[in-house]
């Protein structure tokens, strides 16, 4: 039994920016709690590249998880697979101890998108074996995960703005455009419904003076009419 937990977050760079930076994510502002990262596996299968990483981080847990836990660090195996056909990159990890007391399985997937930013599909299955404590550690394990992919998505935004300067600009200055637009067309939605509006009340002037015409000339043809009776 467990807990599945989804996010997606979007980052204003392309796949292949995307890419480069996550080999170098670490370290970063965001990323105290990552002590150690090596590489145990490299390789090209198929014309994709997997990979086996193994990092160190700390996990503190709350007072009540002391009872179950000895330490403040866990390993964390992470796969990944990256094909450059399908512009897709996916990680899977998963920690390798306390899997009993709460084991976090999760798979990200980072996919290009129409408009040239990346999106990241962040799926988890935390799961508890501890008999009484399991549903409140996962209620802790979700919330834990939830802190964690926020810092996650910090600390890469800021590799990938250090890395490529130059696209967060171009992004600041889209997104400025975006701004300025809006009043444009605000404007000229304005001057439309001005333009519309003289023109209403010119038609208007128009037949009040057509009237008061066929008014006058109904009046002479009546005279008329009148002095011959």
């Amino acid at each position: 039994m467990g807990t599945f937990y989804e996010s997606r977050t979007v980052f204003d760079y392309s796949w292949k920016q995307v890419v480069q930076a996550y080999w170098n994510r670490y370290p970063n502002p965001s990323s105290s709690h990552v002590l150690t990262e090596d590489t145990v596996s490299r390789e090209v299968r198929d014309g994709k590249l997997y990979s086996r990483r193994l990092l160190s981080k700390t996990n503190p847990v709350p007072r009540w998880g002391e009872r179950f836990v000895n330490t403040n660090s866990v390993k964390i195996v992470e796969d990944s697979i990256l094909d450059l056909k399908k512009k897709s990159l996916v990680t899977f990890t998963r920690n390798i101890g306390f899997k009993k007391i709460m084991r976090v399985d999760e798979r990200v997937e980072y996919l290009e998108q129409k408009d040239g930013t990346t999106i990241a599909i962040r799926t988890a299955f935390i799961s508890s074996q501890v008999f009484g404590f399991s549903r409140a550690i996962r209620a802790f394990g979700v919330e834990r995960f939830k802190s964690n992919c926020s810092k996650a998505s910090m600390g890469f935004n800021h590799v990938l703005r250090n890395m490529f300067p130059s696209a967060h600009l171009h992004a600041i200055e889209a997104a400025n455009k975006v701004k300025e637009i809006a009043p444009t067309n605000q404007q000229t939605t304005t001057t439309v419904a001005q333009q519309a509006s003289s023109k209403a009340e010119k038609i208007k002037r128009a037949s009040r003076a057509t009237y008061e015409f066929v008014k006058n000339q109904a009046g002479k043809v009546g005279q008329m009419f009148s002095v011959k009776n």
